[in-house]
């Protein structure tokens, strides 16, 4: 017997805010399917915020609250029947980020979890992944978000190490990231790759998808090093309106887009990877596996 509910994921990140609808499809002697139903992103650069001033301000407020107001009608529509919501960077660094979360849930009796990097990472790690996975090989897992990228060092199939550093795509753009920050991340990366004789990177992140889908790679072949310099290289040459106008990409897109390639280079320079894989798996995905395999908290109230 087919037995078909559905599950909402919303992912506050740094750069956008995004709500997964997923079909988790059980059947009698067949494992569980989740399938994507829906998926709306909503270009809300809190970070843009946060990491010059320190807080949310007024309008991205506003924002945020027509957003979940109709994430929430959505979720309803969908007859969502469990959620969860998370936020990540921006939010847990904001001094106003727990008034925020509070004025929603008052407004919209929706429910955010501000989430520190490590379950971020822990969430993420709760995807796909290991189908993605050689148990004979070493990877560096990378997700670059606006305001962290997570680091995760897999080999033979389990963790060995992950650590989040504040180093994302809108921190890079608004100039606050220091070289100290950087040197602190190459050392970690080199440190705890450097035991492994060839080791490859798995990369997550809408800039890096965005990336492999215009390369027209086929699904499971890697992005070389070569490919992605020339790419990044090629970026570079453009202006921020070019990049919008010649080569279509979203206006909320074609900065952090820039950051983001120099983040996944440098990982694959500093762990001496000559390829990149692009599973496109993210937080969404995680949160969805994790409410169903009980491993987070998760809501059903939608009145």
């Amino acid at each position: 017997m087919l037995k078909i509910k559905k599950y909402g994921a919303i992912d506050i990140g740094s750069n956008a805010v995004r709500l997964l609808v997923s079909n988790i499809i059980e059947e009698k002697g067949k494992p569980t399917r989740f399938k994507k139903s829906s998926l709306v992103r909503v270009p809300i650069r809190l970070g843009a915020d946060v990491f010059l001033k320190g807080e949310i301000g007024e309008e991205n407020i506003i924002r945020m609250l027509d957003t979940m107001r109709a994430f929430k009608l959505l979720m309803k529509s969908h007859k969502v029947i469990k959620y969860k919501a998370c936020a990540t960077s921006a939010m847990r660094e904001a001094v106003n980020g727990p008034e925020v979360v509070d004025l929603i849930f008052e407004k919209t009796n929706l429910k955010i979890d501000i989430i520190e990097g490590e379950e971020e990472a822990a969430i993420i790690a709760a995807t796909d992944l290991h189908t993605f996975i050689d148990k004979n090989k070493t990877y560096l897992y990378v997700d670059v978000g606006g305001g962290s990228t997570e680091f995760t060092v897999i080999h033979n199939g389990r963790k060995k190490e992950s650590k989040s550093f504040k180093i994302g795509t809108v921190r890079l753009l608004n100039d606050v990231v220091k070289k100290e920050q950087w040197k602190s991340l190459e050392k970690w990366v080199k440190s705890n790759t450097k035991t492994y004789d060839k080791l490859e990177v798995i990369g997550s992140g809408g800039n890096i998808n965005k990336i492999f889908k215009i390369s027209g790679k086929a699904a499971g072949k890697p992005l070389t090093y070569f490919y992605l310099t020339s790419y990044y290289n090629m970026l570079q040459t453009y202006s921020y309106e070019e990049r919008i106008s010649e080569l279509d990409l979203n206006q909320d897109r074609a900065d952090v887009i820039i950051p983001a390639t120099r983040i996944y280079l440098s990982a694959m320079k500093w762990s001496g990877a000559k390829d990149i894989y692009v599973p496109k798996i993210g937080l969404s995905d995680g949160i969805i596996k994790s409410i169903y395999n009980n491993t987070v908290s998760s809501h059903s109230k939608f009145k």
